[in-house]
């Protein structure tokens, strides 16, 4: 790897570091918005979504740079077309991050006591696979990579879990149907988030060993 390769590596690497960093603090203020019904809490997630999109731009344009200036081959090359692929993934969860608390403000509107579903499962669960996906990534850990990929199945059964509760509080209050798909959609969002941090550790994967393990899990 040339000087000025090995340079411009590092910045990538630094770039997608404070950008995951962004996006799991937005996803963790996301889940405690609707946890504690906190409409400004949601609010400041929704306008910081500017920032990461902001940060996605500048990555990919790194990223495009390098490709096309030092025409990396092997390890290297994998490595920025996973950034990318990365870049991308975080920007789709920060989305979600949006889209979550959106529901925290339509959730907390409803004034109910407390929300009928219990969350706290698939919440930390999906943090915590957003949290090894991004640690696999920064030290480059297949291991880990690997243990995330594995977790996901346990996010599919908490969804269906709160799925079916939901379906039954709509058959006891289908008044309040608009108010139990709003939770609902809470769920499904973290389901998505799960997804893409799954996603990321099968690029990081890619990006270490060379292997395509999509569709294999």
């Amino acid at each position: 790897m040339s000087v000025h390769l090995d340079r411009e590596i590092e910045k990538i690497k630094k770039m997608l570091v404070h950008l995951a960093t962004i996006v799991e603090e937005n996803v963790r203020k996301s889940v405690l918005s609707v946890s504690s019904r906190n409409e400004d809490l949601a609010r400041k997630i929704i306008t910081a979504d500017d920032i990461v999109d902001k940060l996605e731009v500048e990555l990919e344009e790194e990223c495009l740079k390098v490709l096309a200036l030092h025409q990396p081959l092997a390890a290297d090359l994998r490595y920025v077309i996973a950034c990318l692929k990365i870049n991308n993934d975080l920007e789709r969860i920060g989305d979600l991050a949006v889209n979550i608390a959106q529901r925290a403000i339509a959730i907390a509107e409803n004034k109910e006591d407390k929300v009928p579903i219990d969350f706290s499962a698939i919440m930390e669960k999906t943090q915590q696979m957003l949290s090894l996906a991004i640690e696999a990534t920064i030290e480059l850990n297949p291991t880990i990579a690997n243990q995330v990929c594995v977790m996901e199945k346990e996010i599919d059964e908490f969804n269906k879990e709160i799925h079916n509760e939901i379906i039954k509080l709509i058959k006891d209050k289908p008044k309040k149907t608009k108010y139990f798909l709003h939770i609902l959609g809470v769920s499904r969002q973290l389901e998505r988030i799960a997804d893409y941090a799954t996603n990321i550790c099968e690029d990081v994967i890619y990006m270490i060993e060379g292997k395509i393990i999509r569709h294999q899990m």
